[in-house]
């Protein structure tokens, strides 16, 4: 902290405030630095060739920069600063006041709950970071690679202790997640060295950036592989043997976090966090059930327009989801036939964007397939957002492990969602706007973010992409079905006690999705409570506030108008959301 205070000196303004706080806490964390993607050569590149501590000393370090942060951030005069900079004051007094609030659980690791699960797990994530994150573009980012790979071994090591300091707590992964966990290992360690995503994948890159001399890529190959070898792999291996270890502890262990120390005030904390709202889990859970009975009565009205008639929703979907009609093979063929269409249904949709839109984006959006190494954990599709520097596309990876999973009629859908007018338009917005302290630029409100991905689905049907296209609307109502249930079962495991089989059967029984895909997304809401809670609450709150405007404005609401209102701020809490809302219809009103 005093190194932050004097590399920045004192701010004059809350804007610059903000900046300094930030670049503080991604020196602090090396990885998230790159994920932003800060141009090279400036003073901040001291970076990218590290990774972040883990351990204790870390996570309470963090909590004392977030506590001095927020003293800082109160030495301002809130109702002096004007409208933009009083909603950097209120993000900044939201986050840090929300870091600040784990500080009462003890058990907690620098890496959130679980240092090691299959989706969430710091083995996955850092894995994933350093195959499609980590820049390649020059011999120097590539020497940086290099570093962070010599250096990922300590780090799995600190991960592993981790796990174990929360084991001798009391606090230990459920026997599924467990179990996944070690699968995940074997399937990261099993290929030789040098045939390691973690390899191949960088000696692509360098080959790509077609700027490295050749006798220094191969060095730098043989660097990578050693690195593997030494470092990487024997780090996996001993983390493996550690859960092993763990095995007889878990046995009866129940699914949801009530049963960790203070878990129902953790549990509530993590849902405050996540919406951005005060609701109880019970509130949500009620909330859910009902959106589950009006999703599924127009679900049914569309299956029978169709002449689907027989069994309940659910396993008229499920048969749906097995009609060769909306499968591909799932050969490679198969899989380049699926992103191909992803990328003609998204150039589609971009085409009249303009007709809702006063703002495009300018930075393109890239589909690509999803790792292999990291299928097995990942979710169905999800959206990397583009470096700041440009030297990273915005890129919807799409899971590709079995396209049986992937039925036609979804496609539109999660395209919607993780592209456009979801994900990247609301994330590539944000990173483009001029003016605006970095933290007013990044995803941190998952509510706001997911909100708006699950609102941009909807505002597809609206505008009419699914005309004509009744299994496509089908595939729009099962995602948003889904979610809805997600409001049902994160709040049956983590308040009410569902059991893992409970929850899984819920799914199956309710949206229609296949067990084998049901059985993921519970051990996600395990793995991370009440961030599938996000979705839905944001939705809501999204269409509630359109609703609000057009009944107070009648034929003065306009839509492009209502949509820079939602992007042109950047990431708020819905809170905030609401009150730009507000302030925008009585803008218009004045102005009438």
């Amino acid at each position: 902290y005093v190194g932050y205070r004097i590399l920045w000196g004192h701010p004059f303004t809350i804007n610059q405030l903000a900046n300094r706080q930030a670049f503080y806490f991604l020196v602090r964390n090396p990885e998230l630095f790159t994920q932003v993607g800060i141009a090279d050569g400036t003073i901040f590149d001291r970076h990218s060739g590290k990774l972040a501590a883990v351990g204790v000393g870390k996570r309470d370090s963090d909590y004392e920069f977030a506590e001095k942060a927020l003293a800082e951030v109160k030495r301002f005069d809130r109702a002096k600063l004007d409208p933009q900079e009083q909603i950097t004051y209120d993000i900044l007094l939201d986050f840090y006041g929300s870091q600040a609030e784990f500080r009462r659980f003890p058990w907690l690791s620098s890496e959130g709950q679980y240092p090691i699960s299959p989706m969430w797990g710091t083995q996955v994530t850092l894995s994933s970071f350093m195959e499609t994150s980590h820049v390649v573009k020059n011999e120097k980012t590539a020497r940086n690679y290099v570093a962070r790979l010599e250096a990922m071994g300590g780090k799995l090591d600190g991960v592993t202790a981790e796990m174990q300091r929360q084991s001798s707590m009391g606090v230990v992964l459920p026997p599924s997640l467990l179990e996944k966990s070690i699968i995940v290992l074997d399937d990261t360690i099993r290929p030789a060295p040098a045939e390691s995503p973690l390899v191949t994948t960088f000696v692509e890159r360098m080959k790509k950036a077609g700027n490295i001399d050749e006798p220094v890529q191969a060095k730098l190959r043989e660097e990578a592989i050693a690195a593997v070898t030494t470092g990487v792999y024997p780090a996996y291996q001993r983390m493996r043997e550690a859960l092993v270890a763990e095995r007889p502890k878990t046995e009866g262990v129940a699914a949801g976090v009530g049963r960790l120390p203070d878990g129902a005030a953790y549990y509530q904390t993590m849902l405050k966090q996540f919406t951005t709202t005060d609701y109880t889990a019970e509130e949500i859970h009620a909330l859910g059930l009902a959106e589950v009975a009006r999703i599924q009565a127009e679900m049914d009205a569309l299956l029978v327009s169709q002449g689907l008639t027989e069994g309940t929703v659910a396993e008229r979907m499920l048969a749906l989801g097995k009609d060769p009609r909306f499968l591909v093979p799932n050969t490679d063929e198969g899989r380049a036939q699926l992103l191909e269409r992803y990328r003609e249904i998204l150039a589609e949709i971009d085409a009249r964007m303009p007709e809702y839109f006063k703002t495009m984006p300018k930075g393109k959006l890239a589909v690509e397939r999803v790792p292999v190494s990291a299928e097995k954990g990942s979710a169905g599709a999800y959206y990397n957002p583009a470096a700041m520097d440009g030297s990273r596309q915005g890129t919807f990876f799409a899971n590709l492990r079995d396209t049986a999973e992937t039925p036609t009629w979804g496609m539109k859908t999660l395209a919607v969602h993780e592209g456009i007018p979801g994900h990247h338009f609301q994330i590539a917005t944000a990173l483009e706007l001029e003016g605006m302290p970095l933290i007013r630029q990044q995803t941190l409100y998952s509510a706001y973010a997911e909100g708006w991905a699950l609102y941009a689905e909807r505002l597809a049907a609206e505008i009419g992409l699914y005309k004509d296209d009744p299994f496509g609307d089908l595939g729009r109502l099962q995602a948003e079905l889904f979610r809805a249930a997600r409001l049902v079962v994160d709040t049956g495991l983590h308040a009410k006690g569902w059991t893992r089989e409970q929850a899984i059967a819920y799914l199956v029984d309710t949206t229609g999705t296949a067990e084998s895909d049901s059985t993921s997304e519970v051990e996600r809401y395990m793995g991370l409570p009440g961030q599938a809670c996000a979705y839905k609450v944001g939705q809501l709150k999204i269409l509630e506030l359109r609703e609000k405007a057009q009944a107070e404005l009648g034929p003065k609401f306009n839509l492009k108008d209502f949509h820079t209102v939602m992007l042109e701020n950047g990431g708020v809490p819905l809170s905030v959301l609401e009150r730009l809302v507000d302030e925008w219809i009585a803008e218009v009103k004045a102005k009438a």
